[in-house]
């Protein structure tokens, strides 16, 4: 399956790249994440367990365990503040 990964905010600035296509063969938001982390480097240090981050699959806000479909947008962001 294919998806469309975006980057957001810090995670942006230190992957070097706001968006790409991922050829996935996993099933779950956290399967994703662990092929990610699996490239090494600042990937694995910014995604490691303990990490704050977010991920979003077509604009819903989910938890690690959620099935991500075929050709979902998938955003991976740090939590947001307001105020």
């Amino acid at each position: 399956m294919t998806l469309h990964v975006l980057y957001f905010a810090r995670l942006r600035e230190r992957f070097g790249l706001a968006e790409e296509s991922i050829d996935f063969a996993g099933r779950t938001a956290r399967e994703l994440i662990a092929l990610l982390q699996a490239r090494g480097g600042v990937w694995a240090e910014e995604l490691a367990s303990g990490r704050a981050f977010r991920v979003a699959v077509n604009q819903d806000i989910v938890p690690l365990d959620a099935v991500v479909p075929d050709r979902a947008k998938v955003a991976i962001f740090p939590p947001v503040t307001g105020g």
